[in-house]
């Protein structure tokens, strides 16, 4: 993971541009990912060019472990459901660990004291009682970590990382009324794969691993990154207005919800701290940013209506691939 910027190291990077007239101003992008995700996309977008800031506006907490998740789970082995979904790496790692637990003590008590058959059947690995759709390339990695059993059920990848892309596999399209679906998951997220199996009288479980929050230093981080922006902006010789806007890469509703509360916030302190001095807010001489002063890549239709709803200039992406959000960066410089 590539480490956050300081405030000196923003403004030196910025500075070899300003005074080289031949060059233009480099394109920043704010990538809000969480922290253990945020590596490839920050790797794959530096590697293009582009000036990436990491500044995580969640943080995955685990969830405590309840008596109704370990019951599903024990449904879910006893093959009560058509499917299981995993949403995400971290629903990967956590789901897996307690499915790995389970098993361990099943068949400990199975072999008893039978050493030689406990030892063999760790090695068959853990068996899949029914077939795991894993969301994206990283959440399908989590699984390769531990031998499983898949002759009977594959672990299988949706074609388009997302909601969209679950719902035109045949395993989950052709789910029916009073069939059964457990999803791996994060407390929150997005709808519209359970909206739209429980519109079709499918019985939806799941189970939150995590949830998610926003980090402790998010809004200091902010500060410190604004306050050496808008620094370089007074000092270059490129005003403001016509420096390319900052581009913020964001990934669910909740960290759009926290970066606009951080970035709204330290609008109306700077507000307040200018009708108390008379101080002229210039857009030269600014002291703030708003929500409009930066473009977004948002994933999805959800996201997409959320910023659309506040004005704000974006442009959507169907999945997170580093690839797919470099794409669209392009399409709009």
């Amino acid at each position: 993971m590539s480490s956050m910027p300081t405030q000196s190291t923003y403004i030196t990077s910025h500075k070899n541009y300003a005074n080289d007239k031949s060059k233009v101003m480099p394109q920043i992008v704010i990538n809000t990912r969480p922290v253990e995700r945020a590596a490839p996309l920050t790797q794959h977008l530096q590697a293009a060019g582009l000036v990436v800031i990491e500044m995580p506006m969640l943080t995955l907490r685990p969830r405590p472990t309840t008596d109704l998740d370990i019951a599903l789970m024990h449904q879910w082995l006893a093959g009560a459901y058509k499917a299981l979904v995993v949403v995400s790496p971290t629903a990967a790692a956590s789901g897996l660990a307690v499915w790995q637990s389970l098993e361990h003590e099943k068949r400990k008590h199975k072999t008893k004291d039978d050493n030689d058959k406990y030892a063999h059947s760790l090695l068959e690995g853990l068996s899949l009682p029914s077939p795991l759709v894993a969301v994206g390339e990283a959440t399908a990695a989590e699984f390769s970590q531990v031998r499983i059993n898949t002759t009977d059920y594959q672990i299988l990848q949706p074609e388009t990382a997302n909601n969209e892309g679950m719902l035109a596999m045949t395993e989950i399209d052709s789910l029916q009324a009073g069939d059964k679906l457990l999803i791996w998951r994060g407390l929150g997220g997005r709808r519209l794969l359970v909206d739209t199996l429980q519109a079709r009288g499918v019985h939806i479980d799941s189970i939150a691993w995590y949830e998610r929050t926003m980090p402790i230093d998010a809004m200091a981080e902010y500060q410190q990154w604004q306050q050496a922006f808008l620094t370089h902006s007074t000092t270059s010789d490129i005003a403001l207005p016509k420096q390319p806007k900052p581009i913020v890469v964001i990934s669910s509703a909740a960290a759009f919800e926290h970066w606009s509360s951080i970035v709204n916030d330290e609008q109306s302190k700077t507000l307040k701290k200018e009708q108390n001095s008379d101080a002229v807010a210039d857009i030269e001489q600014r002291l703030s940013l708003t929500l409009k002063d930066f473009f977004y890549v948002v994933l999805g239709e959800r996201l997409a209506n959320m910023v659309d709803a506040q004005q704000l200039s974006y442009w959507r992406v169907e999945d997170l691939s580093p690839d797919t959000i470099l794409s669209a960066i392009h399409s709009k410089i």
